[in-house]
């Protein structure tokens, strides 16, 4: 049975929230993306861009003004928003991206407008799949992104990989670019000691990637923790 409540002291400590600031706290709804990686809607809102100062002004906002998400209307305050998501305000005329800060705590980071239409995803799978609907009929591929997207081409001449990231127009979903895991590129760390950290990837192992910072320091983390975001430079802002 899926629970209603959360408690502040109980939740994800990626969250940054106060944890003494009240019981209860909004608890989102299961989603694509995990729970340490996303938040509810109502918590963004409220305590990550101060852009109300309670639930029922989040609910007021949500119901008459415009919320969107990725660049779709949303009227659910408990919705999970993640990684990567591109949250915007029209009538405020602000738009913040999730992403995570220097501890590895999640965070809203303002964007400019001509970021908002933009998103990167990463591929957590692909598969080749037969659709029966008339119009559709055949065998497409089926990629599948970190945020529960799945998009269908019909071919893989671009040759997308699990583990490279896609930049996507939002909403429309349009591919803009393929960016490959490989050395070279720019890696958004998502977990590990340097969670929240950019770097330039230097060498590939099986399971391990050997990174390089800002400061020109070299490190060693997971794979699993890495999301590409650029090849030479981020293709959008990920960290203030």
């Amino acid at each position: 049975m899926v629970k209603n409540h959360l408690k502040r002291i109980a939740a994800p400590q990626t969250w940054r929230i106060a944890r003494k600031k009240s019981t209860f706290i909004t608890r989102p709804k299961p989603g694509a993306h995990s729970r340490a990686h996303s938040i509810s809607l109502s918590i963004l809102m409220r305590e990550l861009t101060k852009v109300t100062k309670s639930s029922k002004e989040v609910k007021y906002v949500i119901h008459k003004k415009e919320v969107l998400v990725d660049g779709t209307k949303r009227h659910d305050p408990k919705l999970p928003v993640g990684i990567m998501d591109v949250v915007e305000f029209p009538q405020l005329a602000e738009t913040f991206r999730v992403s995570l800060d220097e501890k590895g705590k999640l965070n809203a980071i303002p964007i400019s407008d001509k970021e908002k239409n933009l998103k990167v995803c990463m591929i957590v799978n692909k598969q080749w799949i037969k659709l029966k609907g008339l119009k559709n009929k055949g065998t497409k591929l089926q990629i599948q992104l970190n945020d529960g997207r799945n998009i269908l081409l019909d071919d893989d001449k671009a040759g997308y990989k699990t583990g490279d990231s896609l930049l996507l127009e939002v909403p429309s979903q349009k591919i803009k670019e393929c960016l490959k895991f490989e050395k070279g590129a720019i890696v958004f760390l998502l977990g590990g000691k340097h969670a929240g950290s950019l770097g330039l990837i230097e060498e590939i192992s099986d399971k391990n990637i050997i990174f390089q910072t800002q400061s020109n320091e070299k490190y060693e983390t997971s794979k699993k923790y890495a999301f590409i975001v650029g090849k030479k430079d981020p293709k959008i802002t990920v960290v203030k």
